[in-house]
């Protein structure tokens, strides 16, 4: 089951049977209770901002008023200092799950501490992030256009939200001690700011890169990748950064990715950075300081060794995050949710449905 805005249909593979769209509200209803006739066993649920429809995502809600099958929710962001409709929003949807999950210790200490809901009720299990070998950088690097330069790395969806300003305006120090350092700014703009504002905001970035005279050492690659190619970027990088702004953040998937290819980390102290990151993992840098970001980034450019070392560490901390794991633990509690419903607890095979963005 997928969930996509009213004027993008697909395409879906053969295993999407049901489709929402997210602004319409009669669609959640409908779909639930599909989903309550078709024989499934439990209904995996991922809730994120601008996911669902309606007022902070109220359309889901109907969604699950009307669903009968067990259903565990993923969150994929715990807001702090909700609105009262955010608060409410979230504390019914909880209340409707058969299982709620989070994916940090910092989002279940936000859960309890804004919206009152105990680490009792919530499980645990971090984003899932793929097994990627611990190549040599120098190694991947030809094959993007990158051979002989020092690779500095920010990727996702590009919005404000990613703090890239604070690195641009880096790169004349880094470049200074570093010449051949590049900072490569992977993906494509986030799709609502872009129906809202068009380009503007890479266009900024891109004025910005130009004034400073940085041209040839910032690279925007603007295109959303697949798994393979972002592999590639991934293993080519020498550091990856993440200066996100939002202190108050308890999750972030590029994060978990850039510790699954075993790379140095320089990011500022939001919530799930400061879970993660030891002083053997990465740099914690004080928000808004470009000088500071310099300072950190020149000096794991300039040490392969420290490198290195820093990358293993990252290695090691995320195995516990591999497809395979995660995979391992979403299945130990859809069978908990099952046994706990009496209705289904008969049913075999068990058949699993997902609804995604």
């Amino acid at each position: 089951m997928a969930v996509h805005p009213a004027g993008e249909i697909g395409p879906y593979p053969a295993e999407v049977r049901h489709r929402i769209r997210r602004d319409v509200q009669a669609d959640y209803p409908y779909v639930a209770q599909a989903l309550n006739d078709c024989g499934v066993d439990v209904v995996s649920v991922q809730s994120g901002s601008g996911v669902w429809g309606g007022d902070d995502g109220a359309y889901v809600l109907d969604f699950a008023r009307t669903l009968r099958v067990p259903m565990v929710v993923t969150l994929h962001e715990v807001p702090a200092k909700p609105t009262e409709i955010q608060r409410s929003n979230m504390m019914e949807l909880v209340d409707s799950a058969a299982a709620t999950i989070v994916m940090s210790r910092s989002a279940a200490e936000e859960m309890a501490r804004s919206y009152g809901i105990p680490a009792d009720r919530l499980d645990i299990v971090p984003h899932g992030v793929p097994h990627l070998p611990q190549v040599a950088a120098d190694t991947i690097k030809p094959r993007l256009g990158l051979q002989g330069r020092a690779v500095i790395l920010s990727f996702g969806l590009l919005s404000p939200g990613k703090g890239c300003e604070i690195i641009i305006d880096a790169m004349p120090a880094v470049v200074a001690a570093v010449p051949t350092a590049c900072y490569v700014i992977l993906g494509a703009t986030e799709p609502n700011l872009k129906t809202r504002d068009g380009e503007a905001y890479r266009a900024r970035l891109e004025a910005r890169v130009a004034a400073l005279g940085m041209t040839q050492n910032v690279k925007f690659v603007d295109r959303f990748v697949g798994r393979v190619e972002l592999g590639n970027w991934l293993e080519a990088a020498d550091v990856i950064t993440t200066p996100y702004p939002d202190l108050d953040r308890t999750q972030a998937a590029t994060l978990s990715f850039a510790m699954a290819a075993g790379k140095p980390i320089v990011s500022t102290p939001y919530a799930y950075a400061r879970e993660m990151l030891t002083v053997e993992c990465g740099r914690i840098v004080q928000p808004g300081s470009s000088s500071a970001f310099a300072t950190q980034l020149i000096e794991l450019l300039n040490d392969p060794e420290l490198r290195a070392s820093m990358g293993l560490k990252t290695y090691e901390r995320s195995r516990g995050m591999v497809w395979w794991e995660v995979g391992s633990k979403y299945r130990t509690i859809f069978e908990r949710a099952t046994s706990q419903a009496a209705a289904l607890a008969a049913r075999s095979p068990r058949r699993f449905a997902a609804v995604t963005a």
